[in-house]
């Protein structure tokens, strides 16, 4: 009845960020999940409820597993509530999940979800391959972002 909507078609809703893992980690490559959810955690998904602080995705038989990420659970629903932080099963294709897991085997590199959003009516998921910075890597990555405020603050002033 309705054509197919494409991709740039489709209304994208940002729900949460993980901030904290573009400090700690060097993002190697990313990935678009679906997620596998459930009624309860569907609805406190569109409130906003969702923390991703210290989640990590693994591959576990074959399947890509989301294990840490906090869904509030749904208020409205009394006994029919979801487990606040189960291990969710990632909707990924046997080719990405054949590289996530060459990447994992490698030493140093690990699976961080980026970001958690709805495109069109569908929960999404941006897992990136990653490999964690040295304290001295976050030096300098925190003094090279001053250093780059600091030149706009003076292009800024001086074009006036």
């Amino acid at each position: 009845m309705f054509p197919a909507m494409t991709d740039s078609e489709q209304k994208i809703k940002i729900v949460t960020t993980n901030r904290k893992a573009f400090h700690d980690y060097e993002i190697i490559t990313r990935y678009e999940a679906g997620l596998s959810l459930v009624g309860t955690e569907v609805k406190s998904l569109r409130l906003g409820k969702v923390q991703l602080m210290d989640s990590y995705a693994t591959v576990e038989g074959g399947e890509v597993f989301l294990h840490n990420m906090h869904i509030s659970q749904y208020d409205l629903a009394h006994r029919e509530n979801h487990d606040p932080t189960r291990k969710r099963r990632l909707l990924l294709t046997k080719r990405e999940i054949g590289k996530l897991w060459t990447a994992t085997n490698e030493k140093g590199f690990t699976i961080v979800p980026l970001k958690v959003y709805f495109k069109g009516p569908y929960a999404k998921v941006e897992i990136a391959i990653a490999r964690g910075k040295r304290t001295y890597d976050k030096r300098q990555a925190v003094a090279k972002r001053d250093a780059e405020r600091e030149m706009d603050r003076k292009l800024k002033g001086s074009g006036r």
